[in-house]
């Protein structure tokens, strides 16, 4: 197969991915609530989604590398509410979300 109907493949998978993050990153930002988001979970996938942009930058694909520029800024966008909206117990329920 031609190298850009690869690519295309590639981002448009990445586009449906990625965006299967928005709901969750609007609802978090409305509602403030976080109790129920994984603090690890969102960890190590920040963590995992930047290794991705490594290796898309090292293979050079610029599906990889938009694709999971876009999905880190939302993850990282979900974490940082956990930190912040996490504080108050009035947002988070009083629970610990491991």
């Amino acid at each position: 197969m031609e190298r850009e109907f690869v690519e295309g493949i590639g981002i448009v998978a990445g586009c449906c991915t990625t965006a299967s993050f928005v709901p969750q990153v609007v609802r978090t930002w409305r509602t403030r609530s976080v109790a129920d988001i994984s603090l690890r979970m969102y960890l190590l996938l920040c963590l995992g989604v930047s290794l991705w942009l490594v290796y898309g930058a090292l293979i050079g694909s610029p599906a990889v590398l938009l694709a999971n520029a876009v999905t880190l800024l939302l993850a990282a966008a979900i974490l940082v509410m956990k930190l912040v909206f996490g504080r108050g117990s009035a947002h988070s329920s009083g629970r610990r979300t491991p």
